[in-house]
């Protein structure tokens, strides 16, 4: 059974910073690309950042880049996402998304997790 759970969501204020993890089990990490989404109450949910399966590309949304990092370690299973410089428009809640298999692009996704509430204050 597959598993993709987030963590490191919170309440931070306006120009401060979060990392975001996502360890998933159940697949093969390595073979997966992976990558975060986000919703924002009212909205539809977007495409944040993508990295593939082997780490050598990425993908940033055009809000987000300069400011967000994405990345992976194979030997545990986990994705990173580093959110420097955040805005009040960042507030949203973080999905973390797998796609398989030896996929450079993360949509559309094989597996979601819960998500994460990510609120960023004034």
């Amino acid at each position: 059974q597959v598993q993709v759970v987030e963590s490191g969501g919170g309440l931070v204020q306006a120009g401060g910073s979060l990392r975001l993890s996502c360890t998933a089990s159940g697949l093969t990490f390595d073979t997966y690309a992976m990558g975060w989404f986000r919703q924002a109450p009212g909205k539809e949910r977007e495409g944040v950042s993508c990295i593939s399966w082997s780490g050598g590309s990425t993908y940033y949304a055009d809000s987000v880049k300069g400011r967000f990092t994405i990345s992976r370690d194979n030997a545990k299973n986990t994705l990173y996402l580093q959110m420097n410089s955040l805005k009040l428009e960042d507030t949203a809640m973080y999905y973390c998304a797998a796609r398989g298999t030896f996929q450079l692009t993360c949509e559309p996704p094989s597996f979601w997790g819960q998500g994460t509430q990510v609120t960023v204050s004034s």
